[in-house]
């Protein structure tokens, strides 16, 4: 059975420990039966982008349709707060599929550890001085020596975020392609970045890691000196996103594209 194909009925709710969002919670809680997250059909966040985020992570096991409602500051990836005809705007809302990045990060000391993000993994220096990658795809080198402060794989639910900031690509939903955005380049100069297909094996090797200290996070999971670090996409496990239905996160991430 589709996720969707169940009317949501009942609804559980979390939200982040700002005053405004404790506020939406005591509203929607006298107007509606809240329930346990195991008797939910979908569950309520209310936070900023962030939060939505976190509860990504913290609730992907569960299976449920996360709607999230903004009672923060952007709100990218949220709806509009609306105690009224929740019910309602949760069955006509728009599903969107998101599948995470499966990062698997080996440190200098021979640690290995393997997390997700649906944002973006980075790389980022850890020192005084540049860091020294060098980039393979799909086992093949594309770069023997990246000389930069860092370097990403970013989603397309991701490509407005950090990517956006490094002059990385906005990718529509449904493009199937990843993108590979380095922070401030030195060498090679003219390298801007590129564009990969969602299945591709990203690796990173790390040049002199004890020396050139270089750290990597998986959207807000961060890991300390690092040696090498492959990244792939993970479709066993995807997280459901509502969206409004006149307020799509694949037309706010077109409508980004247009922003003077």
């Amino acid at each position: 059975m589709d996720i969707m194909d169940k009317k949501i009925e009942k609804i559980a709710c979390v939200s982040s420990n700002t005053p405004k969002a404790q506020q939406g919670l005591v509203q929607l809680a006298d107007r509606y039966p809240l329930v346990p997250l195991d008797e939910a059909d979908a569950l309520i966040a209310l936070g900023g982008d962030g939060f939505l985020l976190q509860t990504m992570h913290d609730h992907l096991d569960s299976g449920l349709p996360i709607y999230g409602m903004n009672r923060g500051t952007v709100g990218f990836l949220l709806n509009k707060f609306g105690k009224n005809d929740l019910i309602t705007r949760l069955n006509t809302a728009k599903l969107q599929t998101l599948y995470p990045l499966r990062m698997t990060a080996t440190t200098v000391s021979g640690q290995q550890v393997t997390v997700l993000a649906f944002n973006e993994v980075a790389l980022l220096r850890y020192s005084q001085q540049s860091a020294n990658i060098r980039v393979l795809i799909n086992g093949r080198e594309r770069l023997d020596n990246l000389v930069c402060d860092g370097i990403m794989v970013a989603t397309p639910a991701g490509s407005t975020a950090y990517n956006l900031s490094a002059r990385g690509p906005i990718i529509p939903l449904g493009s199937n392609v990843l993108a590979l955005t380095p922070v401030s380049p030195f060498r090679p100069r003219r390298w801007s970045g590129a564009l990969l297909p969602h299945t591709a094996l990203v690796e990173f090797e790390i040049l002199s890691p004890e020396r050139r200290l270089v750290g990597a996070s998986a959207d807000f999971f961060e890991i300390h000196e690092v040696a090498r670090v492959t990244i792939t996409e993970d479709t066993s496990r995807p997280a459901y996103v509502l969206f409004d239905a006149d307020h799509s996160l694949e037309e706010r991430i077109f409508s980004e594209q247009f922003v003077l």
